[in-house]
């Protein structure tokens, strides 16, 4: 796939951490008989703080060898799972490296944690299968300068299986499974100036420490560094995995310069088409998406459904938001018969959830979408931008939980939730005429709402319409039990953008999610 409260260390827990100055020699080049090394989050911080204050080195040159490797090569390398990294020490965790070559062409050194010190891991060919066909003949015992990312496994479906529960692979980019999952989406570490009319910046995880885990623990810590032009960072993930994933991020940033925009918690994902756009498409699978929606939930308790599309031009949304509760990107559509593919099972793909920890404050969850014909290509991103500025010299500190799993709606919420979103030309069906509006149908399921009988005078819609009318509104019980349908007809000017937000009310009270859609009419 392509793509908060200012805080400081103390001259104390820096020394308690056994000066910058071991941190400095715990992150040497990987080869060699190196010592071990003291190692905690607070110095790699201080490591962090002091990189902030001279540019950022240029990466290493990939060996010339490793340089030739091309996109088939690399598909014929596989780690042995017999070396794999902690296979003797704790059987319910195991550590997989990637190797460097084709795009990935930025060595990453590796550490292993264990008592408060580090030590280095290094790898060479032995570790590593090269399938026939290989273009590159690489010695027998060739020593690997860094390697590309790794993969953690776990058992997560079966006690007696290994399954592949996080993958770090490529600049900042990450992703997790919960049980039952497939990948799709991913997060990143930071995202700066993205989708902007300037050029984007991408910090990139340049080192990585894992703590050693206990034998039958259920739980792994890994550590971070970041490097960029404008910034470094120290990172913390405390790691659990389950039917949900969760993931306990912190993020302690040093900026070298100010930035326009920067994007915390960044989420990537793909929507091709839907119900929305399902005509647009010869294809014989109804829909074909990672991720089908962006939900947000406020601090005071509304939440937001904002239905993803694949525009025809960039689109982007923004929502102002004070202390969010939540905000993720969604697979709610979870049947097979919604895809039919037997091979990519996108009903199977995870939902991730962003839940800030502690007061982030003010500023934006936005949204972009762009235009893709190709499902391969990551067209959708959210991420949090703070009001406050970047104050460059001082530390700003992001701690937030990723939730990585199925996350289907509450059942026993008051709420009913937006379970279908579609659209087609407006009017009465089968009419040879059609009026010139764009009939959008969205089902809501559950809460309070599903439960009342259909008939009740008391149920209303709410819909709100910038930038054209909405010509015809109806509001339907479903046969469905706990379903109500509304139906909007939408004109608009050619060429004009419209928001469309609606939700359903009655007794005095939302009864639904607040469902929100982006178009532009052709």
């Amino acid at each position: 796939m392509i793509p908060m409260p200012l805080s400081a260390l103390t001259r104390r827990s820096l020394l308690a951490s056994g000066s910058a100055l071991a941190v400095l020699a715990a992150v040497s080049p990987l080869l060699g008989d190196e010592p071990v090394t003291p190692f905690s989050f607070d110095g790699l911080t201080g490591l962090a703080r002091e990189r902030a204050g001279a540019a950022d080195p240029d990466a290493p040159d990939l060996d010339p060898l490793l340089a030739q490797l091309d996109y088939d090569d690399y598909q014929r390398i596989a780690f042995r799972p017999a070396r794999a990294v902690f296979a003797a020490e704790s059987p319910g965790w195991q550590l997989q490296p990637f190797h460097t070559g084709w795009l990935f062409d930025r060595p990453v050194r590796l550490h292993e944690v264990h008592d408060g010190s580090a030590r280095p891991l290094t790898f060479s060919s032995r570790d590593f299968e090269y399938r026939a066909g290989l273009s590159v003949d690489l010695p027998e015992d060739f020593s690997l300068p860094g390697v590309a990312g790794f993969k953690l496994t776990w058992p997560l479906n079966q006690a007696d299986l290994q399954d592949e529960v996080l993958s770090f692979l490529g600049a900042s980019y990450f992703r997790a499974l919960g049980a039952g999952n497939r990948y799709g989406l991913s997060a990143r570490g930071l995202a700066v100036d993205s989708v902007l009319p300037i050029p984007e910046e991408f910090p990139r995880f340049s080192e990585f420490w894992i703590e050693r885990p206990a034998p039958g623990a259920a739980q792994i810590t890994v550590w971070a560094s970041m490097d960029s032009a404008r910034l470094t960072g120290a990172w913390q993930f405390v790691i659990r995995p389950g039917p949900t994933t969760v993931m306990e991020v912190t993020a302690r940033l040093f900026f070298r310069e100010s930035v326009t925009q920067l994007g915390i918690a960044p989420l990537v994902s793909m929507f091709m088409y839907g119900g929305v756009n399902r005509a647009e498409f010869d294809d014989f699978r109804p829909q074909v998406h990672d991720s089908d929606g962006l939900r947000i939930e406020r601090a005071d308790g509304d939440v937001v459904w904002r239905a993803l599309s694949n525009p025809a031009v960039l689109a982007t949304s923004y929502f102002a938001e004070t202390r969010p509760k939540r905000f993720g990107l969604h697979q709610r559509s979870r049947r097979f018969d919604n895809f039919e593919d037997a091979e990519a099972r996108y009903e199977l793909r995870p939902s991730l959830d962003v839940e800030p920890v502690g007061d982030w404050g003010s500023g934006k969850i936005r949204l972009f979408e762009i235009p893709t014909d190709l499902e391969v290509h990551d067209n959708i991103g959210a991420f949090w931008v703070p009001d406050a500025p970047v104050v460059p010299g001082e530390m700003l500190e992001f701690a937030y939980r990723l939730h990585w799993g199925r996350l289907d709606p509450d059942p026993d919420s008051d709420l009913a939730w937006v379970a279908r979103t579609s659209a087609g030309v407006g009017g009465a069906a089968g009419l040879s005429d059609p009026p010139d509006t764009r009939k959008f149908v969205i089902d809501f399921q559950g809460g309070l709402l599903g439960r009342t009988p259909g008939g009740n005078q008391d149920v209303v819609p709410v819909v709100n319409v910038s930038g054209g009318t909405a010509d015809v509104v109806v509001l339907t019980k479903l046969p469905e039990e706990d379903r109500w349908r509304l139906a909007i007809d939408i004109a608009a000017d050619s060429g004009e953008l419209v928001e469309i937000n609606a939700h359903i009310a009655g007794s005095g009270r939302k009864l639904s999610e607040i469902w929100t859609f982006q178009w532009r009419k052709p």
